[in-house]
């Protein structure tokens, strides 16, 4: 984060103090309970450190938070709609990979339920609203991505002309973040996938 010396350390760690599997710790807290209902106290002791290690290796709740998110970023849990957008041939193929992964990613028992930059953003009060800021300029970057692929689509003419690239990727979202939420209820992969499925029957055809 910005903050280290030249040796790599910080004044403050314990002895054999990992900086990475802390932040997997602190990253499951999040993702499980949220933003807001994730005190210091439960940080420090998934973590294994004390409050003055906290704030010497990751500087407050909120700076901690954002590296966890950046983290998470780098995951296949959370890279796998950048991926597909940057990796598929078509937007079609695209979506349909994305829709498909987050059928997979989202219930997968090796993780918390969902998505983190969806689940953590619930129930954040007044007074982190920098947080709750932070959170949805990420969700609107994601459906500012989504629009640009499609509106590429459409300059390729694989979406039809009558197609709007904005609320097809405002659609799109709503369906990825109502996914995350279903798999936090307990929505199985098999659903989820014929959530997705239906999805994509509304890609816009060409009117014949």
């Amino acid at each position: 984060m910005g903050c280290m010396g030249e040796s790599g350390t910080r004044r403050g760690r314990p002895p054999g103090f990992d900086r990475a599997t802390a932040l997997t710790a602190a990253t499951r807290l999040f993702w499980e309970h949220g933003y807001e209902a994730t005190s210091i106290g439960e940080l420090t002791r998934v973590m294994g450190i004390r409050p003055g290690s906290l704030y010497a290796a990751f500087g407050d709740k909120k700076s901690l938070f954002k590296e966890v998110v950046d983290a998470y970023g780098r995951t296949p849990a959370g890279a796998f709609a950048a991926a597909a957008l940057r990796e598929e041939p078509t937007a079609r193929e695209a979506f349909g990979r994305i829709l498909r992964e987050a059928a997979a990613v989202y219930p997968d028992p090796s993780h918390p339920a969902g998505c983190l930059t969806i689940s953590a953003a619930t129930n954040v009060t007044e007074q982190d609203a920098e947080v709750a800021a932070f959170l949805r300029d990420l969700r609107n970057r994601n459906l500012a991505a989504f629009e640009a692929r499609l509106a590429n689509a459409q300059q390729e003419s694989e979406l039809p002309a009558a197609a709007d690239p904005r609320a097809l990727a405002a659609y799109f979202a709503a369906v990825i973040q109502g996914m995350s939420q279903r798999a936090r209820d307990g929505a199985t992969t098999a659903e989820l996938t014929r959530t997705a499925e239906l999805a994509l029957a509304a890609w816009p055809q060409e009117q014949g």
